[in-house]
Parts: C-alpha cells; sequence; structure tokens
C-alpha cells in the first residue's frame, strides 16, 4: 500500500507543478487535492483554497494531530532555465516550481494521512489541512482554519527540512522605519541631513544585540532589507525610510521585540507592519519529537517562517526535500526523497500511535 500511495503521491505532485498556483490564486492545484480525495473515498472539506479533511474514526475525546503544508507558491525568478511550469523528471530528480516548497512535502502528508484514514483506536485523531496563501501569510491561509477545523492539540507542519526534527522556528515582525531631517538644497550647508544621519542608524541595528539567545534558535537577528531618501540629485529629503527586517527567537514575543526596538532603536519612527507570526516549537521531550529521535533523526533549530507560525499548540516542522532549494531556479526534490518522506512520516506516527 505505501508503494502505491508513494506511486500517486508523486503523480499528484507532478498535477500541482503543472498548474499555477500563486498565493491567493490556488483554486487549480485545489482541485486536484480534492480529486485525490474523492479518489481515495475520502470524505473532504474545502474553505476558500484550502482543503481538509479527518480521519474516519474522529473522536472528541481524543487529542488531535494536524497534519499541514501548502499548495500555494511563489512567482518563478528570472533565473529559470528549465520551464517552472513542467514536471520534468531527469535522474532521479522531480523539477518545476513548488516541487521542493513544499509540493513534496503536501503529497507526502496527504498520502501518510490516506494511509492512516480507515485505521481505527488511534491515540490521536487526525485532521490535514492542505492550505493556501502561506507565501504571503495571506488572511485566507491556514489562520483562517484555526476557527473551522476542531481543535489542534500538536502538529506537523510540513517543510522541507531532509525530513531532520525542526524543533523551533523564528518568527518574525518587519518593521517600517522614519529618520527625519531638514529638507533644503543639495548647494546649501545642511547639518541635519537625514541621509548622513542614517549612517548612525544603519550601524546601530547592525550591531544592537538582544540579550536573551536561544538554545535552539539563536539570537534574534536584525537585517535592514531595504532603505529609500530622496528623489532628485540637488534636493535633500526631509526623511529616509527603512525596512527592518526581524527573526524572533523563542526567548521573546514579537510584542516584547517591538516594544524594546521601539523605545531604543535611534529613529524618529518604527512601526511594526504585524505582530501576529511568533516562533514557534515543540518541547524535545513530547513523543512525537523522541519518536523522531529514536528513528535516527536530527534536531536543530529553523531560521525561516513557515505556518507554524500561527499556529497555538507545539508544532513540529518535518518534510522531504532541501530549504536551500526553495524559491530557487530550476528548483527541484528526489524522488527518493519523497519514497523516504512518506515511510518516515508512517514510521513516526505509527510510534505514536
Amino acid at each position: 500500500m505505501i508503494e502505491q500511495l508513494t506511486q500517486e503521491a508523486i503523480e499528484l505532485l507532478k498535477q500541482l507543478i503543472e498548474t499555477p498556483s500563486f498565493s491567493s490564486e490556488e483554486d487549480g492545484t485545489a482541485y486536484h487535492i480534492e480529486n485525490w480525495f474523492t479518489d481515495h473515498k475520502i470524505p473532504f472539506n474545502r474553505t476558500d483554497h484550502n482543503v481538509w479533511a479527518i480521519n474516519k474514526y474522529f473522536d472528541a475525546s481524543k487529542p488531535t494531530l494536524l497534519l499541514n503544508s501548502h499548495h500555494d507558491t511563489v512567482k518563478p525568478n528570472n533565473g529559470y532555465t528549465k520551464d517552472p511550469f513542467k514536471a520534468l523528471v531527469e535522474d532521479g530528480k522531480l523539477f518545476g516550481l513548488g516541487s521542493n516548497d513544499a509540493g513534496g512535502c503536501l503529497v507526502s502528508l496527504i498520502a501518510t494521512f490516506t494511509y492512516f484514514y480507515e485505521k481505527r483506536d488511534l491515540a490521536y485523531n487526525l485532521v490535514i489541512v492542505a492550505s493556501a496563501e502561506e507565501e504571503s501569510s495571506g488572511d485566507k491561509g491556514l489562520n483562517s482554519m484555526l476557527p473551522i477545523i476542531p481543535k489542534i492539540d500538536v502538529a506537523i507542519v510540513g517543510e522541507p527540512t531532509l525530513m531532520n526534527l525542526a524543533v523551533a522556528e523564528k518568527g518574525l515582525v518587519v518593521f517600517d522605519a522614519v529618520v527625519k531631517g531638514t529638507p533644503s538644497h543639495a548647494a546649501h550647508p545642511n547639518d541635519d541631513n537625514a541621509i548622513y544621519k542614517t549612517i548612525k542608524v544603519l550601524e546601530w541595528f547592525r550591531d544592537f544585540k538582544f540579550e536573551k539567545v536561544s538554545e535552539t534558535l539563536g539570537e534574534v537577528k536584525l537585517t535592514v532589507s531595504q532603505i529609500h531618501g530622496g528623489k532628485q540629485h540637488n534636493a535633500i529629503p526631509a526623511n529616509v525610510d527603512l525596512v527592518i527586517d526581524c527573526r524572533v527567537n523563542d526567548q521573546y514575543s514579537n510584542q516584547e521585540v517591538g516594544d524594546i526596538l521601539m523605545k531604543k532603536a535611534p529613529v524618529d519612527s518604527l512601526i511594526p507592519r504585524s505582530l501576529r507570526l511568533n516562533s514557534s516549537s515543540i518541547p524535545v521531550s513530547h513523543p512525537l519529537v523522541q519518536a523522531g529521535i529514536e528513528m535516527g533523526r536530527t534536531t536543530y533549530g529553523s531560521p525561516t517562517l513557515s505556518d507554524q507560525a500561527v499556529l497555538s499548540c507545539p508544532s513540529l516542522k518535518l518534510g522531504p526535500g532541501d530549504s536551500t532549494r526553495s524559491h530557487s531556479a530550476d528548483e527541484f526534490i528526489h524522488l527518493e526523497e519523497i519514497e523516504e518522506g512518506i515511510k518516515i512520516y508512517i514510521e513516526l506516527l505509527e510510534k505514536v500511535f
């Protein structure tokens, strides 16, 4: 059964690759996922472009385990030499946009859910959500599903981790900052030039350190990622606008990081765009993690953001593929990674079921 599910999962992934599914435009891929559940006689629900289902013998008295990954993609970059919407297999690699991030994870989790769907007496209920709008952190993604699906006690979020156990994930806050100065003609002296004042501000963000360091996620990381000031060569602007990307470890909430920076940063204005994408983690003592360790999987902290950020329960990031391939040109996943992923998912769940 596992071999058959694996081959069917690979065929589903090929269909997903060949169906454009940019964030908020996932109708076509949702249709293919619906067809999987129909073909396997599994009742399902669809909310916007999110497709979800529960196991056959769902028991409200038991805790519930969420299996989640997303079927939206970013847009292909200009570095592609292959057709990003053509599922091409070469030397055991399946090429195509979304193959690695996170199509391989999604189809592996769908196959795993299907394997367990009709099994009785599981220790956990199973809910699977093939979610939309992950890449854009949109309003109609997994966060919109949490009031609709059964209450979740723990989650496995499928993202490429080489099937190692990401037991923690950094949160994200994006800040818009303003450095103000005195506008003037460039030909005249100006001791309050906003562009020159920005030099010390950039140095401050480069050098500032948060006190608390995480054992799994390391330091909070601040990066000035955008800067804009001035519109013409002979006019000193009134202000310079900065964008700061802040990756938050599990020692701080996003609100705490925002409060610290708004108090200390040497800027005239600092406004967070959103504080809802917090860090996430699962105790190493959790049965899911212990089962993975027993299977020889390593644990680590992930610097990248996923749908874990919208979950309030313990969550484990785990999936086939390699995060370094995500959003790259000529994206691919090894077929054997999908085969391994499904086997490991099933073995892991069997240990806790």
